[in-house]
């Protein structure tokens, strides 16, 4: 048995990347529920930057659920 190296540094590496671009862009999820909420106490939560963070932490949840429905659906095969 021999181990690619090279192929096993490569799956490391891509698999790093992968899980730090979720982690920000679910962090950045919260950050613009947490301006929503500020924009809320403000008293102007339906204004446009209100809608804007709301609409935006709702694309980086879907973004991150996308990406876990898309590992589960590679882990599980067809």
């Amino acid at each position: 048995m021999q181990i690619k190296w090279a192929a096993l540094g490569q799956t490391a590496g891509v698999s790093l990347a992968i899980t730090l671009a979720v982690v920000v862009v679910f962090a950045l999820g919260n950050l613009a529920l947490s301006r929503r909420e500020a924009a809320a106490e403000a008293g102007n939560a339906n204004s446009a930057k209100g809608t804007a963070a709301l609409v935006a932490a709702g694309v980086c949840f879907a973004a991150c659920a996308g990406v876990v429905l898309y590992g589960i659906s590679l882990i599980a095969g067809k």
